[in-house]
C-alpha cells in the first residue's frame, strides 16, 4: 500500500497537467525567439550575439520573476493590490513626463533604469487583471447593479487604459480594454451594459483615429497597402512579401531576404515575418497551433479555479497572452492596422518577456495550489462560465 501511495503521489506530480502543457509551450516558444532572433540580427550593426546575449538576459530575469511570484500566496498578495494598481498608475504617469519618459519615434513609453529600458504598459496589462480581478471578486453579489457591478470596473479598465493611449500605443490600450471587458463578461456583467460601452469605446477609437492627421494618414495608407508600399505601408508590405517568399517550407534559417534590413523591426513586432519567410507557412501555422494549445489547456485549467478571483486572475493572464498574440498575428498578416505589439515569448524585448514570466509564474502557482474539484455549483456565475 505504501509503494502504491508513493507511486500515485509521484504521478501526480510529475502529470502533464493543463498549466504544466502551458509551461512546456512557453518554454518552446521562447527557444524559437532566441534561435529567429539571431537569424533576424544577423545583419544589425551591433551583431546578432549582442541581441541574443539581451534577450538572454531578458530570459533570465522573466524566469526568476516568474519562479518567485509562483511560490506566492495570492490571496494573502490581495492585501497590497491598491499598492500594486497605484504603483503602475504613478508609472503610467511618470512615463508621459518630458525628461521622465524616454521617447521613440514620437511615443514615449518606456522608462529607463540603467541600462535597460522599461514599457511601463506592459506591467501596467498585469496590474489592470490583478486590479479588476480583486474588485469584481469582492463585489460579485453585486455584478448585477450598474454602478457598484459596471461603472467602477469600468472606470478600472479605462484609467490604465486612458493613460496608455496618452503615450500613444492604441494597440495596448485596446488590448487592455478587450481582457478588461472580457473579465467583466466572465464575473457576469449584464450584457445590455456591455454592448452599449463598446460601442462608445469604437466611437472615441474612430474620432481620436479621424483627428489626428498621422494617425489617418496611416490607417488610409492600411487600406490600400499596394498603393503606400514607399510609404506609410512599407513595412507591412515588406512582412507580406516575406510570407509570399517562404511559401509553404521556407527559405532556410539564415537565408531570409528580410533579415538583411529590408523589413523594419524584423526583431521585435515583425518577427512572425522573419519565421514565415525562413521556415514557411506550415510552420509558422505550427506557432499558431502552440497558441491554441495554450488557450484550450488555460481553459481546461480554469475548471479547477477554487473562488472567483483567482478564477478571474487566471483568465485574465491567459486573455493577455492570446489576444496579445491574435493581434500580433493581425498585424503581421495585414489583417489589422499596423501597432507595436509583441509576439509573447518570441519578440525580442525585455519588458514583454518579464510580462510573460509574471502570467506564465501565476498560472503555475495556481496549479500548485488549486485543490482537484471545481467551484461549488451554488455560484451562478461561475456555473454559467465553466459549464
Amino acid at each position: 500500500m505504501g509503494r502504491q501511495h508513493s507511486a500515485d503521489t509521484a504521478h501526480s506530480r510529475f502529470a502533464l497537467t493543463p498549466a504544466a502543457i502551458i509551461v512546456v509551450c512557453a518554454i518552446g516558444l521562447t527557444i524559437l525567439g532566441l534561435t529567429v532572433l539571431f537569424s533576424a540580427s544577423a545583419s544589425f550593426k551591433q551583431g546578432p550575439y549582442f541581441y541574443l546575449s539581451k534577450q538572454l538576459l531578458g530570459v533570465a530575469i522573466a524566469t526568476v520573476a516568474g519562479f518567485v511570484v509562483s511560490r506566492v500566496n495570492l490571496d494573502y498578495a490581495r492585501r497590497y493590490v491598491i499598492f500594486v494598481a497605484a504603483a503602475a498608475l504613478v508609472l503610467l504617469v511618470l512615463v508621459l513626463i518630458p525628461g521622465v519618459g524616454i521617447s521613440v519615434k514620437g511615443s514615449q513609453r518606456w522608462l529607463g533604469l540603467g541600462p535597460v529600458r522599461l514599457q511601463v504598459s506592459e506591467i501596467a496589462k498585469l496590474a489592470m487583471v490583478f486590479c479588476l480581478a480583486h474588485y469584481l471578486a469582492v463585489n460579485q453579489t453585486r455584478i448585477g447593479e450598474f454602478k457598484r457591478g459596471y461603472v467602477m470596473p469600468i472606470g478600472i479598465i479605462l484609467a490604465f487604459a486612458g493613460l496608455i493611449v496618452l503615450e500613444p500605443d492604441f494597440g495596448t490600450a485596446a488590448l487592455v480594454i478587450a481582457v478588461g471587458m472580457l473579465m467583466l463578461f466572465l464575473a457576469g456583467a449584464k450584457w445590455r451594459y456591455i454592448v452599449p460601452t463598446l460601442g462608445l469605446l469604437l466611437a472615441a477609437f474612430t474620432v481620436l483615429v479621424m483627428y489626428n492627421p498621422n494617425r489617418l494618414r496611416r490607417f488610409v495608407a492600411f487600406l490600400d497597402v499596394e498603393g503606400n508600399k514607399q510609404a506609410g505601408t512599407y513595412q507591412l508590405y515588406q512582412a507580406l512579401a516575406a510570407f509570399a517568399a517562404g511559401g509553404t517550407d521556407g527559405v532556410g534559417l539564415g537565408q531570409g531576404r528580410q533579415q538583411l534590413n529590408y523589413l523594419p523591426e524584423a526583431h521585435t513586432d515583425f518577427i512572425l515575418a522573419v519565421v514565415a519567410e525562413e521556415m514557411g507557412l506550415w510552420f509558422t501555422m505550427g506557432i499558431v497551433a502552440v497558441f491554441t494549445i495554450i488557450f484550450i489547456a488555460g481553459l481546461l485549467h480554469l475548471r479547477r479555479a477554487p473562488n472567483l478571483f483567482q478564477f478571474l486572475l487566471v483568465a485574465g493572464c491567459l486573455l493577455t497572452i492570446c489576444l496579445q498574440a491574435i493581434i500580433n498575428l493581425g498585424v503581421v498578416t495585414g489583417v489589422l492596422p499596423t501597432k507595436g505589439m509583441s509576439l509573447p515569448f518570441i519578440s525580442a524585448g525585455l519588458s514583454n518577456l518579464l510580462l510573460m514570466g509574471l502570467l506564465i509564474g501565476i498560472i503555475v502557482n495556481t496549479q500548485r495550489s488549486w485543490p482537484r474539484a471545481a467551484l461549488p455549483r451554488r455560484d451562478r456565475a461561475m456555473r454559467e462560465v465553466l459549464a
